[in-house]
């Protein structure tokens, strides 16, 4: 598949990120190094007795078949069948999480997710990375929480008899490997995803900070996932062994495989290569720890990063799959979602304190906790004493006026739906077995859920609220910018926070060349020997139908009943491309302001028929288009589709909603300042493109010309670029072509063409020369660096070839050569990642990553070299490792409904055929080395490329003239 740039709403993204992060856990993907929660968290009961039995969720919607079976050393098994893809995805799930830790040695069972990917006995060194890339597999993943470790992949299923036997060899034929210098270096990682994902952003020891507050000393949730840097550097071998051998055991652990499986011979397989590893000790369940408040506390900090208040208020309640855990979801949405939600108005509509309400719960296993958080990240200079006067107006609102069926049903319409996009793809059936089989007592509960998320009464909202949430003590925090301590919350006391200090050569040294020497671990057969791939199997992208109708609508969808489920796109060109010289910014408040109803029906109207439907529908700006794009349970399609219809012949263009939607961008527009990724993104963009370029803005705008548009600018967009036109339409999931072309027919009947004219947009120069950039962070805990220059564009003959050569350099994840050398060999970085994006106008070639502060130099040096010497040294191995991955992975290039959906965009957007798939395939089984050394010399030029450094000026700045390329360039003196 390409790799197009989708112009998204990137800078609102990151802006967001920032608020919305909690330390849930670690994913082992460094291509995106937000944490991420799969399935929710999943954890694993001891099993001592052999047993087989099978189940199905009969609803009128859909099925869920599963086998389940326990080996005699007590690993439960969980197996379903999916015909839909030549794939399977197999999960290994370890019941052991940071709640298992020992105070003082905090952060082992996260390390572990790390250190399992590294090394086994028989997978030899680079371990599951290294299967990985020659199996096609997704990409060798795994995720960390409170209670469990996760290890999952998706792979094509002639590649499934692979994947067990390295499952189980990182269960039985680990430990061994794990050296000294293996230790020295993955704590260095793993000390870099801290850095990243919690000290050098915004609002980053917020969570640390609600843990410390909301449970007492010692308690198994006090700590944070990802541990503490000193607990993670005082931690010896011996340490890491006895973790081990206690907690990685057959009877801790829950395997589960979905897909395209033969049952019996899966079955045969797991006996063969999980058999043999040893029972462990039988561990006991935790007992529950409640979290117990006698009274509320209020603790502040002042924040490096932030640029304006934050205020988060933390009740404790009760643990997932209790009977009140459904009540407070919907408690928590009620709230806080929405026009009609009491938070939303009093606070966004009314006061105007904020743009976004966030009240959420965060699920736990022991503490009875689904802790019920709800954050408010105030507009700047707002005193949070103010925010909190307005929740607590809120909550008297809704004591007095409770929930109505209406707003009950549509909530309850919309978790149903997000219970079968759960379940859209192997891997998430998969998960969402294994968490049943873990937390709510077994894999048949798949069939209680969806009844519990149907069967909340109003009653039962009420009560929740007030058993847990009314006059009960909470923990409140306040993170405000520096300088703006008069805006916490009054009563509040310094929180407790221990910022790393970066010292030049501080790291522990490590010899990541060194082999380790250890005894085999004796096994019945020769585990040695990697299994043979399955039965071949051949591609078969899905069928792609397109319509053009009279009003120039242009529709491309593809049919798949895998789910009762339909996505689609409404997309019209131009975007920001077509914003009026001084009005940046105004497609994107165009497309903000979309959906705050309709000529016919207020912003609370429409919003509330939108979700009784279950659906969910979004409007976006990007650079080269406005986006409306929607999903929704195929019963309920064409419904929906009566409501956009009327969104785009009739928009309301409330006055309110413009203002407000004003306030939030320039919020957002504040809010890039606090995030060095986002600084270095947006830096990035102007050095490249000059400041003169219309994609040297970001699709915000920025503060001057957002206060200076107006809504009269607004209809003025609207009425000379909202066109037939302009419009494409893509659609896949459970629907017909013919029900699409019906469902279009009003608005292909109503909506009139017009003539527009794109100015032409000119592809960007190659500098003469490299050329240093620097932008001053100050205190930052790491350094951003983005380097890249101009690329072809999406149409170039050479376009997809050239993401192709990317992957031994930095496209390939583990398999590439820059992350092996700056995360695995130097432990400079948790990850690196170069790219070859493009779409119809330009293209970039960039390398992108976070280093610790003290090797920014080093860090650079290292990515210097690789690509000097990228091209000579590329080899046949090199194009046999990149030819297997990318032919292998097309078997799980369609599988869900958001790739079927990016299928149809390509060929819709860029004009490509409906084949270009196998076009592409053909392109890459016909790749020579010497093609290879000619795409890399002629698209990669180190010496005329743009580095640009976001970090500690202090430290950094003068070292770097090191690197040969002059003084660096300062952009904010």
């Amino acid at each position: 598949m390409l790799e197009t740039f989708k112009r998204t709403r990137m800078y609102t993204a990151i802006a967001v990120i920032t608020l919305s992060a909690v330390s849930t856990g670690c994913t082992h993907n460094t291509n995106d190094p937000q944490n991420v929660r799969t399935a929710s968290d999943i954890t694993s009961e001891t099993t001592t007795n052999a047993d087989n039995s099978t189940a199905s969720l009969n609803t009128s919607l859909f099925n869920v078949d599963y086998e389940r079976f326990t080996l005699d050393n007590g690993l439960t098994v969980v197996l379903h069948v999916d015909r839909s893809d030549p794939v399977a995805a197999v999960a290994l799930t370890a019941h052991v999480g940071s709640a298992r830790e020992k105070e003082g040695r905090t952060g082992f069972a996260h390390l572990f997710e790390h250190l399992l990917f590294l090394e086994s006995e028989n997978l030899g060194k680079g371990g599951l990375d290294k299967l990985s890339a020659k199996i096609g597999g997704s990409g060798a993943n795994g995720s960390t929480s409170r209670d469990s470790t996760n290890y999952f992949q998706t792979v094509p299923i002639d590649a499934l008899e692979k994947m067990i036997w390295a499952e189980a060899d990182k269960l039985g034929f680990f430990i061994n490997t794990v050296t000294d210098p293996v230790l020295a270096k993955e704590k260095q990682v793993v000390k870099n995803e801290k850095r990243q994902s919690v000290d050098n952003r915004p609002y980053g020891h917020n969570q640390y900070v609600i843990d410390k507050n909301l449970y007492p000393e010692g308690h198994p949730y006090s700590w944070q996932v990802i541990g503490s840097l000193d607990d993670l550097q005082n931690a010896t071998l011996a340490d890491v062994k006895e973790f081990f051998k206690k907690w990685y055991v057959p009877n801790n652990v829950v395997l589960t495989i979905a897909g395209d499986i033969d049952v019996n011979q899966t079955k045969a397989w797991a006996k063969k290569y999980f058999d043999e590893i040893p029972a462990g000790e039988q561990i006991n369940k935790l007992p529950p720890q409640p979290a117990k408040l006698n009274e509320t506390k209020k603790r502040f900090h002042i924040d490096n990063f932030a640029q304006a208040p934050l205020l988060t208020m933390v009740w404790p309640t009760v643990p997932e799959y209790h009977d009140d855990y459904y009540p407070l979801q919907v408690l928590s949405q009620y709230l806080s979602q929405g026009k009609n939600a009491p938070l939303n108005k009093v606070l966004v509509d009314e006061k105007k304190l904020t743009s976004d309400v966030y009240l959420y719960g965060y699920d736990a296993e022991i503490a009875g906790q689904l802790q019920l958080q709800l954050q408010v990240m105030a507009f700047n200079g707002v005193n949070l004493n103010t925010v909190a006067d307005g929740v607590n107006e809120a909550f008297a609102r809704f004591e007095k006026d409770g929930i109505s069926s209406k707003d009950l049903a549509r909530i309850k319409a919309g978790q149903e739906t997000e219970f079968y996009q759960g379940l859209s793809s192997v891997l998430g059936k998969g998960f969402q077995l294994a968490q049943y089989e873990i937390f709510a007592g077994g894999a048949e509960f798949i069939s209680q859920d969806v009844q519990k998320i149907l069967g909340v009464s109003q009653q039962d909202v009420m009560r929740v609220y007030s058993t847990y949430i009314k006059d009960k003590p909470f923990v409140a925090t306040s993170f405000v910018p520096k300088g703006q301590q008069e805006l916490v919350l009054s009563g509040s006391t310094e929180a407790n926070v221990v910022e790393e200090q970066i010292v030049a050569g501080a790291e522990e040294s490590f010899d990541a060349s060194v082999a380790a020497e250890y005894e085999r671990t004796p096994s019945s057969f020769d585990r040695t020997k990697e299994p043979a791939y399955g039965e071949s199997i051949e591609i078969t992208p899905p069928k792609v139908w397109q319509n053009t109708l009279s009003s120039g609508i242009k529709i491309t969808g593809i049919a798949n009943d895998e789910v009762p489920l339909v996505a689609f796109e409404l997309k019209l060109d131009g975007g920001m491309l077509l914003d009026s010289e001084g009005k940046t910014g105004t497609a994107n408040l165009l497309a903000a302001t979309l959906l705050k109803g309709t000529a016919e029906k207020t912003p609370e109207q429409l919003e509330q028929e939108i979700e009784l439907l279950g659906a969910s529908l979004e409007a976006s700006a990007s650079e080269t288009d406005i986006t409306i794009s929607g999903t929704v349970l195929s019963k309920h399609y064409s419904d929906l589709m009566q409501l956009v219809t009327e969104v785009i012949l009739s928009p309301r263009f409330d006055e309110q909603e413009f203002e407000l939607a004003k306030d939030d961008t320039i919020n957002q527009i504040e809010q890039i300042k606090a995030n060095p990724n986002a600084i270095a993104s947006v830096e990035f963009k102007t050095l490249l493109y000059g400041k003169a370029h219309p994609f040297a803005q970001t699709v915000l705008g920025d503060k001057q010309t957002v206060d200076d548009t107006t809504l009269e600018d607004v209809k003025k967009y609207y009425e000379k670029y909202f066109t037939p036109s302009l419009a494409k339409f893509h659609v896949v999931g459970d629907i017909k072509q013919q029900d699409v072309v019906k469902s279009l027919a009003p608005l292909n009947a109503r909506w009139l063409p017009k003539d527009v004219t794109f100015a032409k947009v000119p592809e960007p120069k190659l500098p003469e020369s490299a050329q240093l950039f620097f932008y001053d962070v100050p205190g930052a805990k790491q350094s951003v660096l983005y380097f890249g220059h101009s690329a072809p564009n999406v149409t170039h003959d050479d376009a997809y070839k050239v993401s192709v050569m990317n992957y031994r350099l930095g496209g390939g994840g583990f398999a590439s050569q820059l992350m092996q050398e700056l995360r695995e060999n130097k432990g400079y970085t948790y990850g690196i990642r170069s790219s070859f994006s493009s779409d119809q106008y330009t293209g970039e070639f960039t390398i992108r990553s976070a280093v610790r502060s003290n090797v920014t130099l080093e860090a650079t040096q290292a990515i210097m070299d690789i690509l000097a010497a990228f091209g000579t040294n590329y080899s046949d191995e090199d194009l046999d490792v990149t030819k297997g991955f990318t032919l292998k992975s097309g078997a799980r290039a369609f599988e869900t409904l958001g790739a079927k959906l990016n299928m149809v965009s390509e060929i819709s957007d860029f004009g490509l055929p409906n084949d270009y798939v196998l076009q592409q395939e053909a392109e890459v089984k016909a790749l020579t080395v010497s093609e290879i050394k000619r795409l890399y010399g002629k698209y990669v030029h180190p010496d005329r490329m743009i580095y640009l450094i976001v970090g500690d000026k202090d430290t950094q700045f003068e070292r770097l003239q090191a690197l040969g390329l002059g003084q660096p360039t300062l952009l904010n003196p």
